[in-house]
C-alpha cells in the first residue's frame, strides 16, 4: 500500500500497532500507539474550539518528548500546517518566525515558553504546553473544523537556521514526507522490534523525518531523553536503552574518537609510533569499536550520521573498528535524504550514491577538478520558501532540478563525494578551488583541536582555533596550577603549539590550500542553532580585518 499522506501514515500505524510502545520518555512514561491516538484528538479538539481550520498554521517550539510527536501528527492529520521551530533560536528570532509564518496556535514546553514575547502570546488563539497538554492562554473561541489533507497539501513549514542568511521557511509537502518513509525502507529496513534512541532535536528535518516518523510508520519504539546528551546523560540512556537504531551528528563520534581513542594513541612517543603502523592502528581500532559497542548496548545495528561533515580520521576509526555506521547527505529542502547507503555499503569519505527515487547530477563542472554543484531532483523536494518567490526561484534550475548550493563530485561507480558550500570556495591565487572545509577537517583531527574556521586575510588562509581546554590543561599541567606567575611560559607554549599547527596542516594538504597563520579565539565560535559556525562573521571580519569584538558583540545578538 502506497501512503501518500501523514493522515493515511498515522491511522495506518495506530490501527496496526494499537497495543505497542511507541514513545518512551528515559526513566519517564511509556506511550503505546493507541495512546498518541488518543492525545492527538485531545489535540485536535483543543485547536478547533480556538477556531482553527484546515491550512492554519500551528508552531511546535518544544524540547524532545513523547507529545512532540502527538502534537506534530494532531496539526498535520487535521490538515493544518505544523511549523516546528528549532529551540535554540533567540527570543527575538521566535518571535518573528511566529509573526512570518501567520501561526495561530503555539505548542510549546514549558522552558521554552519564556523566551516568547507576551505580545506574540497575546496575538495567538490559543497557547497549549507540550508536556500535559494543557491550556496556557487562549485569546480566540469559536468553532473551526478538521480536514483531511491531500498528497500535494503543505504539512509542514520549517525555518532553516542558514550560516549566511536570515532563516527561511522551507515548504514540504505531505507526499513529500511520505516518500522519505520509501525512501529510509529501501535503503535500511526498520520494525516493530526496533528501538530507537533520539538524541537530536526534533524540530530538524534530519531527526524528525528519519527518526521519528519513519519509526512510527513501522510500528518502533522511540526513547527521548529528559536532557542534553552530554556524557553523563548519555551513557547511563544507551546502557539502559540498549538502541538498535540511532542517529547522530558528527561531533558525537568525533569526540569520542578524539577524547577515548586519539588521546590515548597520543600520549606517549611510543604509543604514536605504534599507531602510525597501519596493521597495528587497525587491530587496535578494532579493540576499540568491540568496547564502543558495548557501550551502546550491544544491539546497534544502525548508527546514522547527517548534518554536518565528518572527519575522516573518525570515519576511518568507524570502518576499521567495524561499527554499523552510515552516512547520509541531504538539506532541509529535500525533506532531507539525497544519497546515502546501508553500512554494509559505505565506502570511506563518501555519502554513498543518490537514494532511490532521487536524481543527482553536476552543474558547471571544473574540468580539472572533475568537481561541480549538486543538483538533484527529487520527490521530496520543497515546493518553495514560504512568502519568499525569489529566493525560491534561486535555488531551482530551469528544468525543475533543486541547488543545493554544495558542491561535490562522483565516483565510477555513482558514489557522492562532498568537497564544500559552493559559497564557502575561497578562489586561490592561481585561480584553485580552494575548500576551507578539507583544511578544517585536518585541523579538527588534532586533539588540541575543538573547533576551527579557515579564511581568507588578504591573500592569505589563516585558521581561526578555540582550543581544547582540557587537552591543554593536560598538555602544560605543571603550568596550569600558578597560571597566574607563570602566564608568559604559558603563552610561549601557545605561541609553539600555534607554529606546530601550521605545519602539521601544511604537511596534510595540497601546495595552495596551505595556511599561513593560525590565530586563537578564546571564546566559542558563533553557531546556528543546527550547531554550524556562522562563517559570515568570521569571513567579514576577515574582511574589516581582525576585529574579533565585532564578532562577539554579534554572538549576543545571534544567542
Amino acid at each position: 500500500m502506497t501512503i501518500n499522506t501523514l493522515y493515511e501514515l498515522v491511522h495506518n500505524s495506530l490501527e496496526k500497532f494499537a497495543s505497542r510502545v511507541a514513545y518512551t520518555m528515559f526513566q519517564g512514561e511509556d506511550v503505546t500507539y493507541a495512546e498518541v491516538g488518543r492525545r492527538i484528538a485531545k489535540i485536535q479538539e483543543i485547536l478547533v474550539d480556538a477556531g482553527l481550520e484546515p491550512g492554519d498554521k500551528v508552531a511546535l517550539l518544544s524540547s524532545n518528548m513523547p507529545n512532540w510527536g502527538a502534537c506534530y501528527f494532531a496539526v498535520t492529520t487535521a490538515g493544518m500546517i505544523a511549523v516546528p521551530i528549532l529551540p535554540d533560536f533567540s527570543g527575538e528570532e521566535l518571535d518573528m518566525i511566529i509573526a512570518h509564518s501567520e501561526a495561530k496556535a503555539l505548542l510549546v514546553s514549558d522552558k521554552l515558553f519564556t523566551k516568547i514575547s507576551k505580545e506574540t502570546i497575546s496575538r495567538l488563539n490559543v497557547v497549549m504546553r507540550t508536556k500535559n497538554l494543557g491550556v496556557i492562554a487562549r485569546n480566540h473561541t469559536g468553532k473551526g473544523h478538521l480536514g483531511i489533507p491531500k498528497p500535494d497539501d503543505v504539512a509542514v513549514i520549517i525555518y532553516t537556521s542558514g550560516t549566511t542568511s536570515k532563516p527561511k521557511g522551507v515548504m514540504l509537502t505531505h507526499k513529500a514526507l511520505c516518500t522519505q518513509v520509501q525512501i529510509d525502507a529501501a535503503i535500511f529496513p526498520v520494525n516493530p522490534d526496533d528501538t530507537c534512541l533520539s538524541v537530536l532535536p526534533l524540530s530538524h528535518t534530519y531527526e524528525c523525518s528519519i527518526g521519528m516518523i519513519y519509526p512510527f510508520s513501522m510500528g518502533a519504539r522511540v526513547t527521548y531523553l529528559n536532557r542534553p546528551p552530554t556524557a553523563s546523560a548519555l551513557m547511563p540512556a544507551l546502557k539502559a536503552v540498549r538502541p538498535s537504531v540511532m542517529l547522530i551528528v558528527p561531533l558525537v563520534i568525533e569526540k569520542i574518537f578524539r577524547h577515548q581513542v586519539l588521546a590515548k594513541f597520543n600520549s606517549t612517543k611510543a604509543w604514536r609510533t605504534i599507531y602510525k603502523i597501519g596493521f597495528m592502528r587497525r587491530f587496535f581500532h578494532r579493540l576499540a569499536g568491540r568496547k564502543l559497542l558495548k557501550v551502546f548496548g550491544g544491539r546497534l545495528r544502525f548508527l546514522g550520521i547527517g548534518g554536518a561533515k565528518l572527519d575522516p580520521l573518525a570515519e576511518q576509526f568507524l570502518n576499521e573498528a567495524k561499527i554499523p555506521y552510515a552516512i547520509g547527505y541531504g538539506l532541509t529542502e529535500t525533506a532531507p535524504l539525497l544519497a546515502g547507503a546501508s553500512p554494509e555499503g559505505t565506502r570511506l569519505g563518501s555519502t554513498g550514491p543518490a537514494v532511490p527515487l532521487v536524481k543527482l547530477r553536476l552543474e558547471n563542472i571544473n574540468p580539472d577538478t572533475h568537481q561541480g554543484e549538486i543538483v538533484a531532483l527529487s520527490p521530496s523536494v520543497m515546493v518553495g520558501y514560504y512568502k519568499n518567490p525569489e529566493a525560491t526561484q534561486e535555488v531551482f534550475t530551469e528544468d525543475g532540478w533543486f541547488r543545493t548550493g554544495d558542491l561535490g563530485e562522483f565516483d565510477k561507480d555513482g558514489y557522492l563525494f562532498i568537497k564544500g558550500r559552493l559559497k564557502n570556495m575561497i578562489l586561490g591565487p592561481g585561480g584553485e578551488n580552494i575548500y576551507p572545509e578539507d583544511i578544517e577537517s585536518v585541523l579538527n583531527s588534532h586533539v588540541c583541536i575543538a573547533d576551527s574556521l579557515v579564511t581568507e586575510q588578504e591573500g592569505r588562509l589563516v585558521a581561526l582555533v578555540h582550543f581544547n581546554t582540557e587537552e591543554l590543561e593536560r598538555m602544560f599541567y605543571d603550568l596550569k596550577e600558578d597560571l597566574e606567575s607563570k602566564k608568559e611560559e604559558w603563552d610561549a607554549k601557545i605561541e609553539e603549539l600555534k607554529r606546530d599547527l601550521v605545519e602539521f596542516v601544511n604537511s596534510k594538504v595540497n601546495r595552495f590550500s596551505r595556511i599561513s597563520e593560525v590565530v586563537e579565539e578564546k571564546e566559542e565560535f558563533v553557531m546556528t542553532p543546527t550547531h554550524k559556525i556562522r562563517r559570515f562573521l568570521y569571513n567579514k571580519r576577515g574582511q574589516q580585518g581582525n576585529q574579533p569584538d565585532a564578532v562577539h558583540k554579534e554572538d549576543k545578538s545571534n544567542k
